[in-house]
């Protein structure tokens, strides 16, 4: 089959993984493959929040049938993201090393408001415009995201560590579904959710949309069962709470609408979306055909363009925030872009304009941390992006922001870690080069400047002229010193005057 106007988004939740494949026609994206498996990786975490060996066999295997499907789809047409569990998880790094290599793909672990974030985009395209506003509501299996919007603009995201996996095991362990199980799931759940009443007030919404998972299960239990399609009512969730009280445990529940896999897991839904209910002053939900998985596909396509990237926004919303020097900001990446298109080998061309959006988002976000304190302003901004939910951005993807920031200036040996990966190197070698070149802050003159970055022999080389030493002594000095800040590396940086 032809993948060239395909896409693909995958999510891996906290109970079932999903791989959802869309064409784009006309604009549109139109389903052409959805596949469902239950994972629950999210009892697979044990008491020091490691994921057993079991609970990550079944997310590889699962993930190997994922890849077979969308083996010869490019890059760019595929995202996975990875949601609560996998935030949690100590260990996620030994799952997703495996992971990627046995989906083909990279995996994303993204925030709680990130997701919230996606969840919206993919509720908000599924619905039909109007001006209402809109409270959407997913509950997962480690965590339940509320989201206010208009159209399809998200104004109030949060993400809550309350879900459907971890709500059954902690308060249905037992297997028992009774009065007094519910009660303390409900009073535990409202406890968790007791701001969100606060922040999602019951005037500054019109209309609330439920998302997947929970939601989307309970919808159909209630639909079968005579109510209106579509819509939960107080009422409708009293009578599920009495059938599964009166069934004891799941395997005693004769009930239509409820698939076998959604059993063991409805009584921690169904008791945090009664607090939600409750809390938030719901009369009715609607179940919305859009999710997390949804909003990821789209996503994917406005990352094709600067122009609709949101990644973008939020960086010149960042230096907007901390007051960075913009010209000398958009000086340094002008630079250290030319430089990089220097470094990038021919192997790699295919994806240039990735590294170098990267670049550009690293040299205007390099002084962030200027007005917190000018000597070490370079931690500080590694600390705002560590510790920053970026809209749009992945935490593996401000890490990699904040350790281009770290390393722009001072010695290197503290990168150890990322200093393996060749194409973290030429990023950072580019954005040092180009601080040094910019570091008078007017444009800088690199007429009489060669570069060259032997990735194979770990090696970088600057040579210039004489009369350029001679013209500029004061960036010949800092070329000079480069060379002992990257001592105590694998890497060599030599500067030569001819």
């Amino acid at each position: 089959m032809n993948t060239q106007c395909l896409f693909a988004a995958i999510d891996l939740g906290s109970n079932s993984f999903r791989l959802e494949i869309g064409q784009l026609d006309a604009g549109h994206m139109r389903r052409v493959e959805y596949i469902k498996e239950t994972v629950r990786q999210g009892n697979g975490l044990d008491e020091e929040r490691n994921l057993t060996q079991d609970a990550m066999q079944r997310g590889w295997d699962c993930l190997a049938r994922f890849g077979e499907r969308i083996a010869g789809f490019k890059p760019e047409q595929v995202r996975a993201v990875a949601t609560q569990t996998l935030r949690e998880a100590r260990n996620r790094e030994v799952f997703l090393d495996k992971a990627k290599t046995i989906l083909g793909f990279p995996i994303e672990v993204i925030a709680g408001r990130e997701e919230a974030r996606l969840i919206y985009l993919g509720v908000s395209h599924l619905l039909p415009q109007s001006n209402e506003r809109r409270l959407v509501i997913d509950i997962g299996g480690r965590s339940t995201e509320l989201i206010l919007g208009q159209n399809a603009d998200a104004h109030t995201l949060e993400s809550y560590r309350v879900g459907s996996v971890g709500w059954s095991m902690k308060y249905f362990g037992d297997g028992l579904w009774t009065h007094a199980s519910f009660k303390a799931a409900e009073i535990a759940a409202k406890a968790v959710l007791d701001e969100a009443q606060i922040i999602y007030r019951r005037d500054s919404w019109d209309t609330c949309y439920g998302s997947s998972g929970t939601v989307g299960a309970v919808a159909d239990v209630l639909t079968h069962a005579g109510w209106p399609a579509g819509v939960i009512r107080r009422e409708g969730l009293d009578w599920l709470k009495d059938r599964l009280i009166k069934a004891q445990k799941p395997e005693n529940l004769r009930i239509e609408g409820v698939k076998e896999d959604r059993k063991p897991v409805i009584g921690g839904g169904l008791a945090i979306l009664r607090a939600l209910f409750d809390l938030m002053h719901i009369d009715e939900m609607f179940a919305a055909q859009g999710a997390l998985r949804h909003g990821a596909l789209f996503d994917l396509l406005d990352r094709e363009s600067a122009h609709t990237d949101v990644r973008a926004k939020m960086v010149l919303w960042l230096t907007q925030k901390f007051g960075v020097d913009i010209t000398q900001a958009n000086r340094v990446s002008v630079t250290a872009q030319s430089l990089l298109s220097l470094f990038i080998p021919d192997t790699e061309k295919q994806n240039a304009a990735r590294y170098q959006r990267k670049i550009h988002w690293a040299s205007q976000l390099h002084e962030v941390g200027m007005h917190i304190s000018h000597s070490d302003y370079h931690k500080h901004g590694a600390y705002i992006l560590d510790n920053t939910d970026l809209t749009g951005f992945t935490m593996d993807e401000l890490h990699r922001l904040s350790q281009l920031v770290l390393g722009h200036r001072g010695k290197v040996r503290k990168l150890e870690s990322e200093l393996n990966d060749p194409m973290f190197v030429q990023q950072l070698m580019a954005l040092r080069l180009a601080v040094i070149f910019c570091h008078a802050r007017r444009e800088p003159d690199i007429q009489g400047v060669q570069v060259q970055c032997d990735v194979l022999r770990r090696i970088t080389r600057v040579t210039v002229n004489s009369s350029w030493a001679e013209q500029w002594p004061q960036s010949a000095h800092l070329l000079r010193e480069e060379t002992n800040a990257w001592q105590k590396t694998a890497w060599v940086f030599q500067m030569d005057v001819l």
